[in-house]
């Protein structure tokens, strides 16, 4: 698990790309997972957008522990960065991140109009890691269906400029990883909710380590949803055995089958069918400012 890496091709030329376009647009919108918003934190993304205004999303906030949340939107703000919560498939809160864009870009629109440049739409990059949810995110907004979207991750390939409105327009760009993630946990994470392709990892070791996780941080989640006793917290493949064996996957000789529980398992998880939980908590740190810069135009 400690070399969980996922890095094709396609997302070099992403990065060539997100450099070639950054200076065409006016602001970044990065989607986070608010399941795990450091692990979801892309710091090429952060490398190439530095110095253009920027506002973060904690998406698929329905899924997550909504106290959590709350810590993380103090944790971002604390640092003067721009972040919100939502949940991109519930029509309408998508739409209201525009008046937060122009919030966020108020000093740059005020010289656009002190320059007579009223019409000039606000060019915003969308940029995120795969299976985040920037392609629904952006087809709310525009309240069409026009950039792919999908449950797994690759679905997006290149480039789309998507015209909102007359006063604003969005660069969906494909969710990109970066080369090396800095620790076994970050590439986890990434795996536990499909960031990732599953046949990165083996499917029971994937599980396993959700598992245990999980007993630590939710044991009464998992209690609830698979009866399992408390005595086997923390033991990652007694888990999934107690699991299976509770849902009936047996084999021959009465043994479970591993491998169709482990799939049920993560597939669970993904879809909050254990309950809205988060991954990760906001670390203690003094210093923020990494996470936002001030637009220096």
């Amino acid at each position: 698990s400690r070399q969980i890496q996922w890095f094709p091709g396609h997302m070099t030329k992403t990065l060539r790309l997100m450099e070639k376009e950054i200076r065409n647009v006016d602001c970044v919108l990065q989607i986070l997972d608010a399941r795990i918003p450091l692990s979801s934190l892309n710091p090429e993304i952060e490398r190439i957008t530095a110095g253009k205004p920027h506002l973060y999303v904690l998406n698929k906030s329905d899924l997550a522990d909504p106290e959590i949340t709350r810590q993380w939107l103090a944790y971002f703000k604390s640092a003067g960065a721009g972040c919100i919560a939502m949940d991109s498939k519930q029509r309408g809160r998508a739409t209201a991140t525009k008046g937060l864009i122009e919030k966020e870009l108020s000093a740059l629109m005020e010289r656009r109009r002190n320059r007579g440049m009223v019409g000039a739409a606000i060019r915003v990059m969308v940029v995120g890691i795969p299976n985040v949810g920037k392609s629904t995110f952006i087809n709310q907004v525009a309240k069409r269906k026009s950039a792919k979207a999908g449950n797994r991750p690759g679905v997006t390939r290149g480039r789309q400029w998507v015209s909102v409105d007359a006063g604003l327009d969005l660069l969906d760009t494909p969710g990109i990883l970066w080369p090396k993630f800095e620790d076994e946990a970050t590439g986890l994470h990434l795996a536990f909710t499909g960031a990732v392709k599953d046949e990165v990892m083996d499917a029971e070791t994937l599980a396993c380590r959700l598992l245990e996780l999980l007993a630590a941080r939710y044991p009464n989640a998992l209690e609830q949803r698979y009866q399992i006793p408390a005595d086997l917290s923390g033991q990652g493949w007694e888990l999934l055995e107690a699991c299976g064996r509770k849902r009936g996957f047996l084999i021959s000789g009465g043994e479970v089958d591993t491998e169709r529980a482990a799939k049920m398992l993560v597939g669970e998880f993904r879809a909050s069918k254990w309950g809205r939980l988060s991954l990760e908590r906001p670390p203690q740190r003094d210093d923020m400012a990494d996470f936002a810069e001030e637009d220096e135009e």
